[in-house]
């Protein structure tokens, strides 16, 4: 394929120089005319292993040149990576004038080109930026239409420096964002012998991704670095302790509570997370990330509640109110926390719970019910059917008894999915009323 590629910083060389070794004719455009006068000696920009010798081979080879001709390089190619910078602002904002003014350049190359093109963006955009802004500014200039006239669509990178020529040919995951099919079978093609397989999603979801990526990473270090600090004051050595955490791959290493939904509860994570908060006190060793975490974790539960109000219904069903299903646990659950808040907000609760239920409750789990929730005890259902035709809005905590209220109709309800039961009925008015779920 015959690609431009605006931009020769960072991820514009190493794109170019990996797409030109591996076959394709690569025009790389910059403004900067010392940039543009280095690459076509044969050098790197940057300093990159390997990327030098791929440089200088594929000029060579005649694959790899570089100009400021914009419009030439657009009128000569199939497909441009625009891989401008964005970078902060003063305020934190992100600056998009270099992409933005790329899109106009583009644009009105593009309005005397008659054959098809596609546009691509790689820069870091935050999500809706291509919709709201790049998008209309390339229709503007070029007179055309998205998906009709010129193809678009976003190709985030996860190219590391210092390793990134390995990135770009074992990559942990393609994703595309798409707008036409063109678009999306031209970008399948520059990687067809790929690891992985491209995933193909909405331009949003692709640019959000690579802000998640980056935010877990550094959430990941933040982490790392915190409880080392907790245990070298205990005179621990942490990269054993989390050597031993990365060798469990089903819990720690894994998709395993990385799915956006309520907050967390149980006999566990609250206690030992507020015992290492008090013991990284005691050795006089900060715990902001595990502060945190426990205020991020009431504050789920405050979204949950906030979505009750809005709703403007004083009836309420609960359904689920053990800290996650199939067990009778209710310490520390969240769900009680959120009961507890709509009952004293004057809400009319009934709750179900399959396992939570007085006639079945034996031992501790009935003391802890009809002692510390008394108030809750007397609100419990014994059938799934009395606590949903109660409520005006339905709040679904656990998946199981969510579809047996699916199953058994909702019509003029409101629903508010904490578990992600349904995921197709946010949009679906079959249900006679709304549904709404918890961060998604």
């Amino acid at each position: 394929m015959n690609i431009s590629i605006f931009g020769i910083g960072y991820v514009g060389a190493v794109s170019a120089a990996c797409l030109a070794r591996d076959g394709h004719k690569v025009i790389a455009v910059d403004v900067n005319p010392i940039k543009v006068d280095e690459l076509n000696a044969g050098k790197s920009p940057i300093v990159e292993p390997g990327l030098a010798e791929l440089i200088e081979k594929h000029v060579a080879s005649g694959r790899l040149s570089a100009t400021s001709d914009l419009a030439g390089a657009v009128a000569a190619t199939d497909m441009s990576l625009i891989c401008v910078g964005t970078p902060s602002r003063a305020n934190g904002s992100l600056d998009t004038a270099y992409a933005e003014r790329v899109a106009a350049d583009i644009g009105a190359a593009l309005k005397g080109k008659p054959t098809y093109h596609s546009v691509v963006f790689r820069s870091t955009i935050l999500p809706g930026t291509m919709d709201d802004l790049l998008a209309p500014i390339v229709e503007q200039a070029s007179g055309k239409r998205a998906g009709v006239d010129f193809g678009l669509g976003y190709y985030p990178e996860f190219l590391r420096e210092s390793s990134a020529i390995k990135d770009y040919d074992d990559p942990g995951a393609i994703v595309f964002g798409r707008v036409d099919d063109l678009t999306i079978e031209r970008l399948a093609a520059l990687q067809p012998d790929a690891p992985v397989q491209p995933t193909v999603v909405s331009m949003r979801e692709a640019e959000a991704i690579k802000y998640v990526n980056n935010a877990w990473h550094a959430v990941k270090i933040s982490f790392a670095n915190e409880v080392g600090n907790v245990l070298g004051a205990l005179s621990i050595d942490s990269h054993v302790v989390m050597s031993i955490l990365c060798q469990d791959q089903r819990l720690n290493i894994s998709p395993a509570y990385l799915t956006p939904g309520f907050a967390f509860g149980g006999s566990c994570l609250p206690k030992d997370l507020r015992a290492l908060r008090f013991k990284g006190r005691d050795v006089e060793t900060p715990t902001p990330m595990l502060d945190a975490t426990l205020a991020a974790n009431d504050i789920q539960i405050d979204r949950a509640f906030r979505l009750v109000e809005q709703a403007k219904h004083r009836r309420v069903a609960l359904i689920g109110l053990s800290f996650k299903s199939d067990t009778d646990d209710l310490r520390e659950s969240p769900l009680v926390i959120l009961a507890e808040k709509l009952i004293g907000r004057g809400f009319q609760v009934r709750i179900y719970d399959p396992n939570v239920r007085l006639s079945r409750l034996t031992g501790a789990n009935l003391a802890y019910v009809t002692e510390r929730l008394p108030h809750i005890a007397e609100l419990l259902c014994e059938r799934l059917e009395d606590a949903v035709s109660h409520g005006e809005t339905v709040i679904l905590a656990h998946k199981p008894t969510g579809r047996q209220v699916l199953e058994g109709g909702v019509v003029g309800k409101r629903i508010i999915d904490l578990a992600r039961v349904r995921p197709d009925l946010r949009s679906d008015l079959h249900t006679g009323g709304d549904y709404v779920g918890l961060s998604w």
